[in-house]
């Protein structure tokens, strides 16, 4: 028989399931480590920068030169500077953004994006909260993910 603990406790189980990501990666922290007013992220950032990394923006599609960005190096984070992608990880989706096959260990949090009607998983950078862009599972071997990156949101840093 179940009493009133058991069907709560397997009701909140069920709740924690649903909004977990599907692949593991952690959800979005409730405050980054790194804060700023919302004037000095304006200052620091431009416009352009703040509107994808602070209000989840999307830049034009084959707009970014980090699309033709094939040299050794890494990219970072444009908001706080946290090392995200190897350039190795790098490769061409045809998409028009900056996509890679993983990422860095612990450098994202994910959480469930459903704008424009779909269901899509936001990566954001687990240092300041910025939206980078969206993780999809469409991509190369060995991961089968595709993490499509604003190149506004990213710093290349040649090694």
């Amino acid at each position: 028989m179940i009493n009133r603990r058991t069907l709560i406790g397997c009701g909140g189980a069920a709740a924690i399931t649903m909004v977990l990501p599907a692949s593991g990666r952690a959800l979005a922290p409730a405050r980054p480590a790194v804060t700023k007013p919302d004037a000095e992220w304006r200052r620091s950032l431009g416009p352009q920068r703040y509107r994808i990394l602070r209000q989840a923006g999307t830049e034009r599609a084959y707009s970014s030169p980090l699309n033709n960005e094939h040299r050794r190096g890494r990219f970072d984070c444009a908001g706080c500077g946290q090392r995200l992608f190897k350039s190795a990880w790098k490769f061409d989706s045809g998409t028009g953004w900056p996509s890679f096959f993983t990422v860095a260990r612990g450098s994202v949090m994910e959480r469930s994006d459903r704008s424009f009607l779909m269901e899509r998983t936001e990566v954001l950078c687990a240092r300041c909260g910025g939206h980078l862009g969206h993780v999809f599972r469409d991509g190369p071997k060995p991961t089968g993910l595709r993490y499509c990156m604003n190149g506004l949101a990213l710093r290349f840093v040649p090694a």
